[in-house]
């Protein structure tokens, strides 16, 4: 097809009002002046932003963020905290100034992470958990809103909100909405991207902007130097970072952006008290009295071969005034020698932070709690790999209270374990320890009551091996839920966990797994455990018989109070208040695109000639008719798996009765435009350490294995099928095109196509590129440009912050493919990282996704648009 007519345009410039972005034209209204026929090739050779077909910008644009997702409760039950959202990010704000620092980058302006400019929400609703009613809360006009955070009664809900010159704290009333400013002075939310409720709720603890603050640290036009990096002793297996400081210059700004003033405000009279002078907070966490805080701070110097967060950091006990009572940990700059890797404040990292794990305040005020293990003897030979969490070198572990103030003579032993635990937790009171230790694959959960010690109860032994045995995991206060209903050890460790009012139980949630997921749906569970005996009663079992049905929140685990979510395979998800039997609707969530979710699906398995299962899913359009062979637009992104049974696990947690949920850059959407949407599994097996020996050989059967399986029922014309992926299922689309001809266009998104620009290691390959040079250089597509069959159309994220995929490669590959008579375009997109975010950009790849596919695999609609053999266009 072509048309050498003029086509008409109204072009946006990046940065672009959005009712100027909505006045662009789509490609399909696109009209020639003399033909009317729409030209692919004009949408794909337009140099401004264009939009794709109405249907697709339909449901790319569907307003799915004001559905209600009922997960963050006021600690009294009342109330759930709702951010509000408008959409994906335009380009005006999305190009606003930022410095890039080392993997931090500072919106300059508004004093604080670019996240909280691009990723904030336009406002924040209140879902009663009585009957769902709201309250919207009341935010200046023209601001952004982050970080709702209940205040511990519940009675007060405190944001930020972000304007263009400063973000301040606002606070507000949850039965009336009405909100007021509580910060005199902007917050510096560079580095601490949050703030915390003093126990009282009096005051908030935050980070301001310092007064009498110097300029910004201005670069000299005239360098005063090369950049300088010099090797360490020692192989420093370091990752391909997409953005490291450089120069003294970025040294400079990174300490003026990041030195903040550490201040509590009281919430009713507005007044800052200071607490020690300006330094670089990197987190801060108060105790319960508000009278001391733990305060983690960036220390210099700092590196151009590391991230901001590798750089060394001191964990220290500050009070009121600002004094340093005793250092908790320190954590030495992790560049990548010797197994110092980065860690969080009192977890390990370096042996000193190791000495205290899991430090964290109590919440009846009474001072620290942590884990340490008793001094090893200065003879003690080291332990094997292993031994040390298992307890098997004899050492004693202590569960230690710190008091203030905070020296040697104010620790004191809660508990002593004959082996290293794993986690620890508290009942509301204190009075019971929850804990946990491992040996092998079993954690043993068990409870201590401490005015009997020497007593320990058992409340489960889990082997991870077994499965389908999940016992859920610890209800800890606060009515949020453990993330995923499935066992993981060590969450919320030094909490508390939620009691019963007897005080001889606590309650365990998860999700029960069918070992036949495609016939039974996974069902949620809440159990209440007797401390003592380790007995359950089951107090809660979600519906899982076609509608799968889960705890969102407990209300009052007495009276069987809860609120769920419910979902259906056709049913978005909404909340319920359940009481009994009896439900209340909180949530009126809309589905916006019922034909997608109604559209005819297949999920199969395919054998491959190894004899390799693997599970294919097809979504045809809603009108589609068996029998039809449709062009075929197949996403996909390999996985590497040592065997079958390795590989049948990730089905496990399958739910049938899931409702199925859509992005801005679902593949299905192109259902809509009469394209069959093939998503196959595509593993890559082999030994462990050994996988990608494969790589080439399984992406090869895996790719022919779906075809012709497709082809022999019916669904596919295989001359008219199309392949993409985006990161590493773009650099496998690029692999397959140059080492199999099934493909007449593809589409690869923010990829890496030559392996030897990550030479220490990638994805799960552990040997470097000197340990297999054929490996690394086999799977490089660049290594085979000239192999290319069909055409390919790249874009990439200019910004493209994920490690190993630096924007260069798209234009390196694309200059090759343009050097050899390849078909080929490339679309990079300005300040776009490891994945399209702005409404612009979205919108501009969608038209030429589907531009590109018109042009290579013909109108989707017509039928006999390819040659006898596939080998193109009529």
């Amino acid at each position: 097809m072509s048309c050498s007519a003029m086509v008409r345009f109204r072009p946006v410039q990046a940065g672009a009002a959005l009712t100027l972005t909505l006045a662009l034209l789509s490609p399909w209204e696109v009209t020639a002046q003399t033909g009317g026929d729409w030209d692919p090739q004009a949408i794909l050779a337009a140099k401004h932003w264009v939009r794709p077909p109405e249907p697709i910008q339909e449901a790319v644009l569907a307003p799915r963020y004001l559905n209600a997702n009922l997960t963050s409760p006021s600690p009294d039950g009342a109330w759930f905290a709702e951010t509000t959202g408008d959409g994906p990010v335009t380009m005006d704000r999305f190009s606003r100034p930022f410095d890039e620092l080392g993997g931090l980058f500072i919106d300059v302006q508004g004093n604080r992470h670019r996240n909280l400019t691009i990723r904030s929400s336009a406002g924040i609703a209140l879902v009663s958990s009585r009957d769902g009613s709201r309250v919207e809360i009341r935010i200046p006009e023209g601001a952004r809103v982050s970080n709702a955070t209940w205040s511990p009664d519940g009675s007060q809900i405190a944001f930020f909100v972000h304007t263009d010159a400063a973000t301040h704290i606002h606070v507000a009333d949850p039965t009336t909405g009405r909100a007021r400013q509580v910060t005199r002075t902007p917050v510096l939310a560079t580095l601490v991207t949050e703030f915390q409720w003093t126990a009282d709720g009096r005051e908030i603890a935050t980070v301001l902007v310092p007064a009498d603050r110097s300029p910004r640290p201005q670069a000299s036009r005239v360098p005063a130097g090369p950049q300088v990096k010099q090797t360490m002793e020692g192989e420093n297996m370091l990752r391909t970072y997409a953005s490291l400081m450089a120069t003294p210059h970025d040294e400079a700004l990174l300490e003026w952006h990041g030195t903040g003033q550490l201040v509590t405000v009281n919430v009713e009279n507005r007044r800052e008290t200071r607490i020690g002078g300006p330094t670089m907070v990197w987190s801060l966490d108060f105790a319960a009295d508000g009278q001391y805080a733990m305060v983690e701070s960036l220390q210099q110097p700092f590196s151009y071969i590391v991230p901001v967060g590798s750089f060394g950091r001191v964990t220290e006990i500050w009070d009121r005034g600002g004094n340093v009572l005793a250092q908790v940990s320190e954590r030495e700059m992790s560049v990548g020698l010797d197994g110092n890797l980065p860690s969080a404040p009192g977890v390990g990292g370096s042996e000193e932070a190791a000495e205290k794990r899991q430090v964290s305040w109590r919440e009846d005020g009474q001072g620290l709690t942590f884990l340490q293990q008793e001094p090893a003897p200065e003879d003690e030979e080291e332990p094997e790999s292993g031994q040390e969490e298992e307890g098997r070198n004899g050492r004693k572990d202590r569960v230690m209270q710190w008091l203030p103030p905070f020296d040697e003579e104010s620790l004191s032993v809660v508990y002593e374990n004959g082996s290293r635990m794993s986690t620890h937790r508290f009942s509301p009171d204190y009075s019971i320890l929850f804990a946990a230790e491992g040996r092998g694959s079993t954690t043993h959960e068990f409870v201590v009551f401490l005015d009997d010690p020497e007593t320990r109860h058992t409340l489960f032994r889990y082997n991870r091996d077994d499965f389908y045995e999940n016992p859920g995991s610890l209800v800890m206060t606060g009515g949020s839920l453990p993330s995923g209903g499935f066992f993981r050890g060590g969450g919320s460790a030094g909490g508390t966990v939620l009691v019963s009012e007897d005080g001889e139980h606590a309650f365990l949630y998860g999700t029960q797994y069918s070992e036949d997921p495609l016939e039974e749906a996974p069902s949620s569970f809440l159990d209440r455990v007797a401390l003592r005996t380790g007995e359950k009663e089951r107090v809660f079992e979600g519906e899982n018989d076609e509608t799968y049905e889960a705890l969102a929140s407990i209300l009052d685990v007495d009276e069987g109070e809860f609120v769920v979510s419910r979902e259906s395979p056709t049913q978005v998800p909404q909340y319920y208040r359940r009481t009994g039997d009896a439900l209340v609707q909180l949530t009126e969530n809309v589905d916006y695109t019922p034909d997608i979710t109604n559209a005819p699906r297949h999920r199969f398995v395919v054998t491959r000639p190894d004899g390799f299962r693997f599970l294919v899913n097809v979504t045809l359009p809603q009108d589609y008719e068996e029998g039809t062979r449709l062009p075929a637009m197949f996403w996909f992104y390999p996985r590497e798996y040592t065997d079958q049974e390795s590989y049948d696990e990730r089905g496990r947690t399958y739910n049938k009765n899931a409702f199925q949920n859509f992005g801005t850059r679902s593949i299905e959407y192109l259902i809509r435009l009469g394209y069959a949407v093939v998503e196959p599994d595509a593993p890559i097996v082999g030994d462990e350490g050994q996988m990608n020996n494969n790589y080439e050989h399984d992406l090869r059967n895996n790719l022919a294995v779906v075809i012709d399986s497709l082809d022999a029922r019916g669904i596919i014309d295989r001359g008219r099928l199309g392949l993409g992926g985006h990161s590493y299922g773009a650099f496998s689309t690029l692999n397959a095109m140059v080492h199999t001809p099934f493909f007449k266009a593809g589409i690869a998104g923010d990829g890496n196509y030559n392996r030897t620009f990550t030479p220490l290691r990638f994805q799960s390959e552990r040997r470097i590129f000197w340990d297999a040079k054929d490996v690394y250089l086999g799977m490089s597509p660049f290594m085979f440009a000239d192999e290319l069959t069909g055409a390919v159309l790249l874009y990439h994220g200019l910004h493209d912050q994920n490690v190993g995929t630096a924007p260069e490669h798209s234009p390196r590959l694309f200059h090759a493919l343009n050097g050899l008579g390849k078909d080929a375009a490339m679309y990079l997109y300005p300040f776009e990282d490891h994945g399209p975010a702005t409404r612009e950009t979205l919108l501009d790849l969608w038209a030429r996704w589907t531009a590109w596919l018109h042009l290579h695999l013909g109108d989707p609609r017509s039928e006999n648009t390819v040659t006898q053999d596939g080998a193109g266009l009529n």
